[in-house]
């Protein structure tokens, strides 16, 4: 795994199955993202047995079954959609058709999993609510960066454990590495890829939510930029929101696509909580200069001062929880109300974002 390409990050963790081999089938469709190899890594380390795989582009097929040998190549997605055993479909689509995928899948009977961002219009989201409401299948989605992330993961069990007392805060920094050669056309255009709001800005909403245990919030303010990036008109390297939870807490996040080559991962991604008893910082990726492995948490509160280094030890548990939700129909990874209203404000903030030019 090549830490400096964010696009094809896709974090390993140790196998912790939670259901027998064969009860819990799943097929990736769309693999537009490399992030659908984090997604498969994380359900196959829990015991999910991948099937199928399916895409038009042949080539990308070709990588994917290299880094899968056991994978069947399907000769079309009706041929994926149509297997009564497959449970779920796990898609990394361009954004603005991973919706269309997802209404598919679960009008064949089954849970689908997708890249962030899951929608790119607000009309999108109004589709995806009332097929959940219809067909009562997940429609789940992969927010890496506090999902696939160690120290985020330990982050949240602690402000469960009261570590920092209430959550007042969260600030979140989502730097990313643009690597303009690598990318494909869909990236720089508006309506493919919804705006920087709408897709990185979708992590760190997701976090405040669930750092500061919110079930709604409204967009204060919002503005975008593309400041260095004029040769593609529709494309944002530069976006910040400012958000009000329903209980108080506030959030403001900058993301951005200005990573300098110096830095030996993709993005130096930061979160910083704040709480009544004490206050969080998370260095995910890298502490620049110190340790390049990332996954380190630094912890003030009234004990003292910690320093945690948890790369390795905590695991990614939404995995199993996501295949066990779908086994029982429970909503231990992820309440469907939480994805929704992640996915509703980010296009809010989209929406509202002040240009500037």
């Amino acid at each position: 795994m090549d830490k400096r390409d964010g696009m094809n990050y896709a974090p390993q963790g140790k196998v912790n199955r939670v259901c027998e081999p064969g009860e819990f089938v799943f097929a990736a469709v769309a693999l537009d993202h490399g992030h659908i190899y984090g997604m498969c890594n994380g359900l196959i380390e829990a015991g999910a047995e991948l099937k199928w795989v399916y895409d038009k582009d042949a080539a990308k097929v070709a990588d994917f079954v290299q880094r899968y040998p056991g994978v069947k190549v399907a000769r079309s997605e009706a041929e994926v959609l149509e297997d009564i055993s497959v449970q779920m479909i796990a898609g990394a689509a361009i954004p603005s058709l991973r919706c269309a995928l997802g209404m598919r899948a679960m009008d064949h009977g089954k849970d689908y999993f997708t890249d962030k961002t899951p929608f790119t219009t607000l009309t999108q989201l109004a589709q995806a609510k009332d097929k959940v409401a219809q067909v009562q299948k997940k429609y789940a989605v992969y927010f890496s960066e506090r999902l696939h992330v160690e120290s985020a993961v330990h982050a949240g069990s602690l402000i469960q454990d009261g570590a920092i007392g209430r959550v007042l805060q969260v600030i979140g920094l989502g730097p990313h590495r643009l690597d303009r050669p690598s990318r494909p056309d869909w990236f720089f255009q508006r309506e493919q890829y919804g705006g920087i709001l709408t897709d990185i800005g979708s992590h760190q909403i997701e976090q405040f939510l669930s750092y500061a245990n919110c079930q709604d919030a409204q967009v204060a303010a919002s503005k975008v930029a593309n400041y260095s990036n004029k040769d593609f008109p529709e494309f944002e390297d530069f976006g910040d929101a400012t958000l009000i939870g329903d209980n108080g807490a506030t959030n403001y996040f900058r993301v951005d696509w200005f990573t300098p080559d110096g830095l030996t991962t993709w993005g130096d991604g930061r979160t910083l909580i704040l709480g009544t008893e004490g206050y969080i910082e998370l260095r995910k990726y890298t502490d620049i200069c110190r340790d390049r492995q990332g996954d380190q948490l630094y912890l003030v509160n009234n004990d003292g001062e910690h320093h945690l280094s948890l790369a390795g030890k905590v695991g990614y548990p939404f995995f199993g929880q996501l295949i066990t939700d779908c086994l029982n129909r429970t909503e231990l990874a992820m309440t469907q109300e939480h994805v929704f209203k992640a996915a509703e404000l980010c296009l809010q903030a989209q929406k509202v974002a002040l240009r500037v030019e």
